[in-house]
């Protein structure tokens, strides 16, 4: 399964196996728990199941490679021998050892949040493995990057970063078609930033790059649907996959996979529904 193609758009389950993540931290935690929960995803139909060992929430600090590691690998290697045949795992990081102890484990695709500007033998790792590689866009650190967000024009600042990241990719080794790229909603980003780039999908998705959207229950959200708990915005998020699958979008990685692959299905059939003769 390719994050690239022509085909229906991908589910991306979000798997923490962290105390501290914004939504679900601490909730699965235990690895017994965690691989419950990933294969209840993978039924539900996620495509892939991305686990991280390290919250970016708004605030938090870096965990180190060896508590990552030592959080995901078995949830990790667990997963591979258990889940279907087709659903891929991708390892959410920053760090090039723990990548690469996850894609020997079994993952295929690296999720960096800090698009290979962390640790400078990212690219080189997502050469050598042949891995897909997922680039985001963040203003700042998550120590740091909901003080005060700024932006001229904040979809064309996203595009041109992204565009510059991939280059790098690119220059490193790294295959074209194995890069995608995310704009990094909530990351570095204000409830204004966060709805001008939803509603500037199609600049990032006319780039020619599969465009990951992560918009799963994000506060800002809440703050236009009057909604304090997090768990209780799955109507939003879903509001958010549809408009993608409208604009192009490739793969959505999301907490509540069965009512996202609802939106999406229906939204998948509206944009296929100039093929059907009446």
């Amino acid at each position: 399964m390719s994050l690239r193609g022509d085909g229906r758009p991908m589910l991306m389950g979000i798997l923490n196996v962290t105390p501290d993540s914004f939504s679900d931290g601490g909730r699965h935690f235990d690895a017994g728990v965690a691989v419950a929960h990933g294969l209840r995803m993978a039924q539900e139909g996620a495509g892939i199941i991305d686990i991280g060992g390290e919250s970016t929430r708004p605030g938090a600090v870096q965990v180190s490679a060896a508590d990552q590691m030592r959080r995901v690998l078995p949830v990790l290697r667990e997963l591979c021998r258990q889940l279907p045949a087709g659903c891929r795992i991708s390892i959410d990081t920053t760090r090039a050892d723990v990548a690469d102890a996850a894609i020997a484990e079994g993952a295929s695709i690296i999720n960096d949040v800090s698009a290979g500007r962390d640790d400078a033998g990212m690219f080189d790792l997502a050469r050598r493995a042949a891995a897909d590689l997922i680039l985001m866009h963040m203003q700042g650190s998550p120590e740091s990057m909901q003080t005060a967000p700024s932006y001229q024009n904040a979809v064309r600042e996203v595009h041109v970063f992204l565009i510059e990241r991939v280059r790098a990719a690119e220059a490193a080794g790294v295959a074209r078609d194995r890069i995608a790229i995310d704009p990094g909603i909530g990351f570095g980003k204000s409830k204004l930033h966060n709805l001008q780039l939803l509603a500037g999908l199609e600049t990032l998705v006319d780039t020619g790059y599969p465009v990951l959207l992560g918009a799963s229950r994000k506060r800002f959200m809440g703050s236009i649907c009057n909604i304090t708990e997090f768990s209780e915005l799955v109507g939003a998020t879903c509001a958010t996959t549809a408009l993608g699958v409208l604009a192009g979008v490739r793969v959505f990685r999301v907490h509540d996979i069965r009512e996202n692959r609802q939106a999406l299905d229906v939204a998948w059939a509206m944009t296929q529904a100039t093929s059907y003769k009446s």
